[in-house]
Parts: structure tokens; sequence; C-alpha cells
């Protein structure tokens, strides 16, 4: 019953066309088409009354294709590019330089520089773990020297993990942790949505609020369109909950809306911590049905790593704070003497320079000796990776990949199967989740290696959005992980050259025209 009280508290949104009507979402959309029209009528009105322009257009174009040709972008991405200028280009080459210039997110990158400088050092490097001989000797120090040029991310000792093979799992397990912090709860979502899961948990949140826990909860600005109200916060702070949500939509044009937190992050008294691909909502824990059944992992946390997404979640609060609190919050409060392994938790930031999620998964392909088995929703990937993966598999590697079965994304899934051909040619082997949706990120590697995540295989995860994810090496729950991509494959159809022949028209045509613009998708 207090369930529901929460949850009527904090009451399910309207539905309806008077709804949608004066909603803030239309609000937005209508502002931001009224500044395309705008500029589209001024340049037409340009190019009719001063026809030198053309010219200058001509030689704008030429210079920002010598632009992009000595740009560091990859190469799936300036041929994309070269094909919108060669069909467009005067829009085009406006729209490159108009991304290039990253209108709307200099004040965002030059404060989330500051933040991670300045927490460069915060978390300390045990010389005994780095120097350990089989943290050498498969090459994990290297791999965590690179990581620590884009922020803070030691690897640890003392760290149990525990894995969870479903949402419902990890939700149960969640529960049971919430009700156990005495000093801080830290949640940092991509989606919050209310029903069972949400209100279950929010009930706890309010009480450990009211009993003096620090509460405090981040969600992705997108939910303001997507799943909760734009006064949210304010409605959480009247439970004692502090309350922000990262990147609000606002109804002017920019690329501010590709920076987007994709991270999944839970630290309760900086003890324990979980992280993987599960959401807040109920399709996660298969409470509602979208797209069949909902396969879905995470972990838990227990130990020195724990400091780690302590950080991460603190990093992303303090960006809009004006005195930000670290030391309170990230010395190491427990050390968990039974574990066994070490555990690396690591971030990407889009606004650096380093493809820090690419390249993790690309170690653990060019490193792997027996095998590595993926579970991934999408499949959109770069010339870089999908080189990997096929060196991969032609040298050896048993490489196997689980993608869904049912899409919560058409366009998204015919991109994936424009992948499979050449894929399966070189020896890897694709597999199709028979009963619903897989939204896991789940690699598995040489019964030794392991990561669980919020990083999918597409241009989003891997260039746009902030994510993490949590490297293993020789835990326990490695094991547990490989187990569980094995009974999951039971439950998977084979993608063949023949099935690809008898695929729908649909998925093969626009799998080959979306391909052309992956990169922006």
């Amino acid at each position: 019953m207090e369930d529901e009280k929460i949850i009527k508290l904090l009451p399910k949104r309207k539905k309806g066309l008077l709804k949608i009507v004066f909603s803030r979402t239309l609000i937005i959309g209508l502002l931001i088409a009224f500044q395309v029209f705008m500029i589209v009528a001024i340049y037409v009105w340009f190019m009719e009354f001063f026809p030198p322009l053309v010219f200058l257009q001509g030689m704008f174009s030429v210079g920002m294709i010598i632009y992009l040709f000595n740009s560091d972008m990859d190469s799936s991405g300036k041929l994309t590019w070269l094909f919108i200028i060669a069909m467009f280009p005067i829009p085009g080459t406006i729209l490159l330089w108009f991304t290039k210039r990253d209108i709307g997110n200099y004040a965002l990158r030059e404060r989330v520089t500051h933040l991670v400088g300045e927490t460069k050092d915060k978390l300390r490097q045990d010389n005994n773990v780095i120097n350990n001989i089989d943290i050498v000797s498969s090459c994990t120090d290297d791999l965590c020297h690179y990581l620590n040029r884009s922020g803070c991310f030691p690897v640890y000792a003392n760290t149990d993990v525990t894995y969870f093979p479903s949402g419902e799992e990890k939700f149960e397990a969640l529960i049971e942790e919430l009700r156990k912090a005495e000093n801080f709860i830290f949640m940092e979502y991509f989606i919050i949505d209310e029903g069972y899961m949400w209100g279950k948990i929010l009930n706890i949140l309010k009480e450990k609020a009211e009993q003096g826990v620090d509460v405090r909860v981040m969600y992705d600005g997108m939910c303001e369109i997507t799943t909760l109200s734009f006064d949210y916060p304010e409605r959480m702070a009247e439970l004692g909950i502090k309350c922000k949500n990262f990147s609000p939509i606002r109804p002017f044009l920019s690329t501010h809306y590709n920076y987007r937190d994709h991270r999944k992050i839970l630290v309760i008294d900086g003890k324990t911590a979980f992280n993987g691909g599960i959401n807040l909502a109920d399709e996660y824990i298969n409470r509602i049905d979208r797209f069949g059944h909902w396969k879905d992992t995470a972990v838990m946390l227990k130990g020195e790593a724990v400091q780690s997404f302590t950080l991460m979640f603190l990093q992303m609060w303090n960006v809009t704070e004006k005195t930000p609190q670290w030391d309170n919050f990230i010395e190491p409060v427990y050390k968990n003497k039974d574990s066994k392994g070490f555990v690396m938790p690591y971030a990407d930031c889009p606004l650096d320079d380093y493809k820090v999620g690419e390249n993790v998964y690309m170690d653990i392909l060019n490193r792997a000796t027996s095998y590595v088995h993926i579970m991934t929703p999408y499949l959109i990937i770069d010339d870089e990776l999908e080189t990997a993966l096929k060196f991969a598999s032609q040298r050896g590697v048993d490489v196997k990949i689980i993608l869904p079965g049912i899409p919560d994304k058409k366009m998204a899934y015919a991109l994936a199967k424009s992948h499979y051909r050449t894929l399966i040619k070189s020896g890897i082997k694709i597999y199709e989740y028979i009963p619903g949706f897989v939204h896991a990120k789940v690699w598995s590697c040489d019964n030794e290696k392991a990561v669980v995540g919020t990083i999918n295989l597409d241009y989003r995860s891997l260039y746009h959005h902030f994510e993490c994810a949590t490297y293993m090496y020789k835990t326990r729950c490695i094991s547990d992980i490989e187990q569980d991509f094995t009974e999951t494959l039971k439950k998977c159809r084979e993608v063949t050259s023949e099935t690809i022949k008898n695929e729908k028209f649909f998925y093969k045509f626009f799998g080959a025209v979306l391909k052309i613009i992956a990169p922006l998708m």
C-alpha cells in the first residue's frame, strides 16, 4: 500500500491529444522547426539577391572537404559527410561546419574537462595491484595506463562482483541493498519511468531521506520528453530527495542533444555499486511486455572498486554545482578480503579525444586467444571495430554475437543486418534471441576477462554518449557470465547465408540505404 501511495504522489502523466498539443515536447519541436525554417528562408533570400554568394559557397565547400580529410574523424564518418556534401553541397557543408563547431557545448565541455582534471588524482592506484604478475602478464596494466590518460580509473583487488543475468534478479538485490543504506544513496540512470519498479524504489528512497540519508537521483534530460514531467526534480524535493536531470532539453538548435547521459550507476554508502544495462522502468524487469522478453544484465560490486563509481557519479552531479564536494564520499570504506580477481570500473566521455569504449572492446578482441562472446542490442559499427572483429575470427578466435530477435528500433535493426554478410564470411557466428529483445551489453573472453556495462555497439554509445562499464579479470563471476551466454544461446536462431538471402526486403533496403548515414544515427 505504501508503494501505491508514492506512485499516486508522483502520478503517471496523462496521455491524449490535448496533452500532446500543449506539451513542452511539442513546443520545443515547433521552436526548433521554426529556427530551421528561418535559416533556410534567409539563405534562399541571400542566394536570390547576392549571386556572388554561390561562388563563396563553392569555395567554402572545398575548404570544408579539405578540412574533413585532414580531421581525426574515422573513415566511416568521412565517407558519410562526403556523401551528404555531394548530394546537398550547400546545406551539407553548413551542417558539417555546424556539427564540428559543436555549438551549444562549449560550457559543458569546459566544465566536464575541469572536473575530470580536478579529480585526476582522487583515486590512488595500489602499486601492488597493478604490478601483480597476473595483471602484467595479461597486459591489463597496459589497459589501465591507457584508461588513466582520460580519467581516474585504477584497477582494484578486494572487490567481489555478483553477476545478474536478468533485470528481475538485479531489481531484487537492489531493493535489498537500498534498505541497508546508512549514509548516502547515489543514483544515475539514463531512463526513469514511473511504474511498479520505480514506485517500489522511490518508496525506499523517501524512507531513507526521512532517516537523514543523503539521497541523490540524476537522470538524462531526454526523460522530460519521454517519461517524466519537466518539474520532476521539484516534486522529488518534496520527498526530501535531491534530484536533477542532466542536459535538459532546450528549444534551440544545438549539437547539445548528442551528449546524453547513458550511464546506469547506483552507489550505496561507498560499499556497494550496481552497473549494467538495466534502467529503472518496468520493461527492464518484464513487468510489461514491449518487445517480447527483455533480456538484460547487471553486476553488483562490493569492495574498493566502488570508489570509482562514486567518483563517476559525483563528476556528473557536480557539473551544475558551484562548490563540488568529493572527499567525504570517495574515501575507501570497505575492502572485500574474500574476493578473487581484479576489477576496473571505467567511464567514457564524448567530450574528450579518447574512444575509450571502443578501444577497450578492441583490446579484448586483439588479445583474445580462445573466444570472445558478445551480447549487444545494436550493431552499428565503424570500420575499425568491424576489422578488429573479423581479424579476431580469422586468426582462430571463436567470436559469437547475440542480438535481438525482436527489435525496439526497426531502422537500427536493419543497420545491424547490413553487417551480417561480411562478418559471417569472416567466420563470426551471429545469433538472434528468439523470445524478444536483448538489451545486455556483455563481453566475455577466454574464461578470464569480461565487461558488463552500458556501452552498446553503435555510434551513439561509442562516440556521442556518456557511458560506463565494469572490466573484470579472473573474478569469480566470469564463469557465471559465460554460463549465461551459453544458456541465452540456446534460445537463439543462428544467422546464416541462407537466412540472409530470405531476409525481409524492408531490412535489406533500409539497411543498405541507412548505412550511408550510420555515423549520424
